[in-house]
């Protein structure tokens, strides 16, 4: 735990500390983070918008949120691995899907809502932008967003006649999305995240796993982008293999692709998970024997509730 704290400060100074002596200059010296982004004018700060194509990067979440009153439907899909050969199509054969819903109380604010073929898994969460990016006389330098999750399996236990408690099939996670837009080019994001399993297979499983994912994108045309993402564990909390393999961190490299109003997403990952908990504790591919599984997201979304619209 004190590893990641340090980790997250570090990441945080990285991403503020160049525009610490701008914000010095124009507010006194007990002001704390808050109050002086409370105390900055609206009229000198313009939003920076489109840090990510959507609300994902790849499988895990990204900063973005969606406007009051609309809408998001994503489709997420994974094949098998390609080490499956042609035999199996490369993968093509077997598939994982998640549909997911996400809709926006505000602005800010939004509300999830997800069910995985992955181990029958049910999902649901808030997600909270506290702090945008904002460009101008007084900068502020990063987007933060706050991601919260329950999750809930139904694929029957292994042992069926064993009386377990509802509450041995739910797992949590908790993250805070740190990002930062450097230019009309480049987005990078990190996000120190927790991960709860109620049950683990072994007393020298950790119930409570702490990691860190870190993300990036690259503008490679007006309509497309290349993405990165990373799901690293801190070592030491795992030691039961997952369907015989060890777990393993995730890796996860694509593009997006925007068309009207929708972005479709391909990319490669060794992952057949698609939320926190799978991402962070289940994936067990090999990237260099094969262990990839190619996939794709589509999202679509709907404007449920008007926007006021004033004099």
């Amino acid at each position: 735990m004190i590893q990641l704290l340090k980790l997250s400060i570090l990441l945080a100074s990285f991403f503020i500390l160049p525009y610490s002596f701008c914000w010095g200059q124009t507010t006194s010296d007990d002001d704390d983070i808050m109050g002086l982004l409370d105390a900055l004018s609206p009229e000198d700060r313009f939003p920076v918008t489109a840090i990510f194509k959507g609300t994902r990067v790849v499988s895990g979440h990204s900063v973005e949120t969606n406007g009051n009153g609309v809408l998001q439907f994503l489709i997420g899909h994974r094949f098998g691995r390609i080490s499956g050969g042609a035999n199996e199509l490369f993968g093509l054969d077997n598939a994982t899907i998640r549909l997911g819903f996400e809709y926006g109380l505000t602005d800010d604010f939004n509300l999830i809502f997800g069910r995985s073929s992955f181990m029958k898994s049910i999902d649901g969460g808030v997600k909270w932008r506290f702090i945008r990016q904002k460009r101008g006389a007084s900068p502020i330098p990063i987007t933060a967003t706050w991601v919260s999750g329950l999750y809930v399996t139904t694929v029957p236990f292994s042992e069926p006649d064993r009386n377990y408690p509802f509450s041995s099939r739910l797992s949590y996670h908790h993250a805070v999305l740190i990002a930062r837009k450097w230019n009309d080019v480049v987005s990078v994001q990190c996000a120190p995240t927790i991960v709860h399993r109620n049950m683990v297979p072994t007393p020298e499983d950790r119930n409570t796993l702490w990691g860190a994912s870190f993300s990036g994108s690259v503008k490679l045309t007006g309509s497309l982008r290349g993405n990165v993402e990373y799901v690293g564990l801190l070592p030491g909390q795992i030691t039961s293999p997952v369907a015989g393999e060890s777990v393993r961190n995730t890796l996860s490299i694509g593009v997006d692709l925007e068309t009207g109003g929708h972005v479709f997403q391909l990319h490669l990952t060794n992952s057949r998970g698609m939320t926190e908990p799978f991402l962070m504790g289940q994936s067990t591919g090999q990237w260099a024997n094969g262990g990839i599984h190619f996939g794709f997201n589509v999202s679509r979304v709907f404007t449920i509730k008007s926007p006021p619209i004033f004099p």
